[in-house]
């Protein structure tokens, strides 16, 4: 049986910043289908089994670009205004239009594929996301418990982040618009309705 990713040579960091600069700009130029293993190596000036040895697919060096901030990274995170329900209304409107886009729809379903094969990646992304990091759902929610009027003291807000990134990744998948109507709804369920 082949060891584990980590045996052989240390990983050099070098190479994997090549790597995955080469993969995102070929993502950008060809879109997730069409980019493949070798093309990756070719532009980055590395083996194939270079790129093997640390990942097992496109997918996983695809996560890895966005969780590096490679990708999207001012897409991704929440703007803090003081004005929670307008934050989540700008941030799901990126967003969806990302992920509603040709090149979008891959990315996220390349993310899944990612998170299917190895569950530290799945947790990862969720970390990023929907989570604790900086300009994550779950911190602009955080940040508004209590101090703005749409989000009381104690409101569920890991469970809240991850109900609006699953309704994106859901409708990215079916392909379903994320028009003004139906952002407003996912607001008003995230954070109640609006104050009169």
């Amino acid at each position: 049986m082949a060891a584990s990713s980590r045996s052989g040579p240390v990983r050099s960091e070098a190479a994997r910043q090549a790597i995955l600069q080469a993969a995102v700009e070929m993502l950008a130029e060809r879109g997730y289908d069409h980019l493949a293993i070798e093309g990756i190596a070719s532009r980055a000036g590395v083996g194939k089994q270079t790129i093997y040895r640390w990942w097992k697919s496109k997918s996983a060096i695809i996560a890895e670009a966005l969780l590096e901030g490679m990708i999207l990274a001012e897409r991704l995170e929440v703007p803090d205004t003081g004005d929670v329900r307008r934050d989540l209304t700008a941030w799901l409107r990126a967003v969806g239009d990302v992920l509603l886009s040709p090149q979008g729809e891959s990315l996220a379903r390349s993310l899944i594929a990612a998170a299917t094969d190895n569950a530290d990646v799945g947790q990862r992304l969720r970390d990023v996301i929907a989570g604790s990091g900086s300009g994550a759902v779950s911190t602009r929610l955080t940040a508004a418990l209590g101090s703005e009027p749409h989000l009381p003291p104690g409101a569920p807000v890991d469970d809240i982040s991850e109900a609006l990134v699953g309704a994106l990744l859901l409708r990215a998948l079916s392909r379903t618009p994320l028009d003004d109507d139906a952002i407003a709804a996912l607001v008003t369920v995230a954070v109640g309705p609006p104050s009169l």
